[in-house]
């Protein structure tokens, strides 16, 4: 474990309008609205985990468990499917003239003699790619989804399952999102990245505005709770740490929680990055089991809300990741078996090594009285590879099946 106090932050620097710019909480409850709005979606379970709580030493443990969103495994459907719904609902009103145009609409094909002419795009290491691939298929387009040579190929089934086409690239998930970025200019198709970048940063932001719905619900979930003192989410991009980290500070605060954002040893673009006090992009090999977290560059708008939100950047190796698959699969001291994926355990996996380490728990104040946050952003998206981890199926965990 590497741990990095981030020298920007400030506890009692408030949101702003300079980050209202960024993520505005005004275009996050319109984006709440549209997606509650939809027939598939209910609020995902905010789980209470005593018992490991016990073993850390910490006070509470509260996870909130994506893996049933809208039925893809991830919370990724709160971002790049509501994104392909506004790039299409765009496209028609610049066609038609007709504003207001909601989901159900596309949905119920209003309008798909023009939907079926448009065509979405963008790379994935699994989960970003369902999301758009499932978006695409509801809202009545077409659909190509690049990913990279590592990407699994259970991964890549479950995208094909939703009428995506789907290229395998040569290279990393950054030369996938080129590559996807290069053809969809040559083709005239719309990126639905989760990636901004100089020159794009309009979608991103829509989909980072998608991510914050996931916040709404765990503070409508903690009304009558304590509130945490310590938030961990896995890093990537940064987009869902970006947002997740807005939204509280925007509804807490000065009085916010501790922020720390959590990455894979060999994939620390956020964790480098703040080190360096600028964005920088990784060089060499990237590989990691968390494979949704791969990723060599930051997002550009991401670590604009990042570079002064977050409160300590950290690094953890892959072993700390699958040793907690396994833990949560097994319960601990009565606690519930929880199905979660290889990067959707990131955050929690730092939890544990913060607080094994002594002098780390006493850095970031984790200690008896913590009310600590994280995010379980997957469950078994990749079924073969999670009973490889975890030496079980998702169905005999949730079942009681012996480890």
């Amino acid at each position: 474990m590497n741990l990095f106090k981030n020298p920007r932050a400030r506890a009692e620097c408030r949101y702003g309008d300079k980050r209202r710019n960024l993520l505005d909480p005004e275009l996050a409850e319109v984006v709440r609205r549209e997606i509650a709005s939809w027939p598939q979606y209910q609020h995902t379970p905010l789980i209470p985990l005593p018992g490991l709580a016990a073993r850390m030493g910490v006070a509470e443990l509260r996870y909130k468990d994506e893996s049933g969103r809208f039925g893809l495994g991830s919370f990724k459907g709160l971002g790049g499917a509501y994104a392909v719904y506004r790039c299409i609902a765009e496209t028609v009103t610049a066609r038609t003239g007709d504003s207001g145009i909601k989901a159900a609409d596309l949905a119920g094909g209003k309008y798909r003699d023009l939907t079926s002419g448009i065509t979405v795009c963008c790379a994935t290491d699994g989960n970003h790619g369902r999301s758009v691939a499932w978006g695409a298929q509801i809202f009545g387009c077409r659909c190509v989804i690049y990913i990279h040579e590592k990407v699994s190929r259970g991964r890549e089934a479950a995208i094909s399952r939703y009428g995506a086409e789907v290229v395998r690239t040569r290279g990393t998930y950054d030369d996938s999102v080129h590559q996807a970025a290069a053809d969809a200019a040559t083709n005239g198709w719309m990126v639905v990245s989760d990636t901004s970048y100089k020159d794009y940063t309009t979608i991103p932001r829509e989909i980072m505005h998608g991510y914050t719905v996931m916040v709404d619900e765990v503070i409508s979930a903690l009304a009558d709770k304590a509130l945490p003192t310590h938030v961990f989410v896995q890093g990537g991009v940064g987009g869902l740490a970006a947002a997740v980290c807005a939204r509280l500070w925007w509804e807490y605060e000065e009085l916010r929680p501790l922020f720390v954002v959590v990455e894979p040893e060999r994939a620390d673009a956020l964790f480098e990055s703040a080190r360096a006090g600028e964005r920088v992009a990784l060089t060499g090999d990237i590989d990691t089991v968390m494979a949704c977290l791969s990723c060599a560059e930051t997002s550009l708008l991401a670590w604009e809300i990042l570079k002064d939100g977050a409160d300590f950047f950290m690094t953890i190796p892959d072993s700390a990741a699958v040793e907690m698959m396994r833990q949560l699969a097994s319960g601990a001291d009565g606690d519930p078996p929880v199905v979660a994926g290889e990067s959707g355990v990131a955050g929690l996996a730092g939890v544990r090594a913060v607080a094994a380490d002594a002098s780390a728990a006493h850095t970031i104040g984790l200690d008896a009285g913590a009310c600590v946050l994280v995010f379980g952003t997957e469950g078994d998206t990749d079924p073969e590879l999670y009973r490889q981890l975890v030496g079980r199926s998702a169905t005999e965990v949730l079942s009681g099946g012996a480890p």
